[in-house]
């Protein structure tokens, strides 16, 4: 990568960092989803330069989703992307690609990705709601939300609304439909490994629950 590129992007990281408050979703999480985002990139030759801002940039609203100031972080986080985008002089031509990466990247939303390196951003984002991370993340929101871990009397909802009734019926609901989500060649290998991990944790997880193990 170009050093240019490199301070342009480290401008961006900068400048984000204050808008990650959440620990559900904090600047941890944007690094995760930036390293995945790269790994895919390069493996699909995708716009490294894109792909890369746009991870950096996707989730700027999430905080104010989450403490019920606005309705959709990608929308309004979209907007937030594009004026710091304008600040740090990213190459305008690009900008406009950044943006559509941001507005298609929420799962929930289920939106079509119209270019290769929006992909990769929905890809990585929904990378790291898988495996062991993505339990954590789970568990953290969970406490966070004081909901409880599991309650057998509760079905989980046949359609993710984002609002899962239980920390267990959140993975039921969302975190076990994401790898058939998965547009990359790339994301799709990761997926599948981490996808597993997840049917192993459940399984253990109601045995525990039910005394059996």
């Amino acid at each position: 990568m170009e050093k240019h590129t490199q301070q342009i992007l480290e401008r961006i990281r900068e400048r984000s960092r204050e808008f990650y408050t959440l620990a559900h979703h904090a600047q941890a999480h944007t690094e995760r989803v930036y390293t995945l985002a790269w790994r895919i990139a390069r493996e699909e030759n995708a716009d490294q330069e894109v792909v890369l801002a746009a991870a950096l940039l996707h989730d700027l609203a999430r905080a104010m989703e989450d403490q019920g100031k606005i309705s959709d972080h990608a929308v309004v986080g979209a907007d937030m992307a594009r004026r710091i985008l304008e600040e740090v002089v990213f190459p305008a031509h690009k900008i406009e690609d950044v943006i559509h990466c941001i507005k298609v990247h929420r799962f929930r939303a289920r939106l079509p990705a119209r270019t290769l390196e929006a992909e990769i951003l929905q890809d990585a984002d929904r990378l790291d709601i898988l495996g062991a991370i993505g339990i954590a993340r789970v568990f953290s929101r969970g406490g966070w939300s004081n909901k409880p871990i599991y309650n057998p009397e509760i079905a989980p909802k046949q359609v993710y609304d984002g609002d899962s009734l239980t920390s267990v019926n959140h993975i039921l609901e969302k975190l076990v439909k994401v790898k058939d989500t998965i547009n990359t060649r790339t994301g799709k290998r990761i997926a599948e490994n981490r996808h597993q991990f997840i049917e192993a944790f459940l399984e253990r997880f109601l045995k525990e629950w039910n005394g059996e193990l």
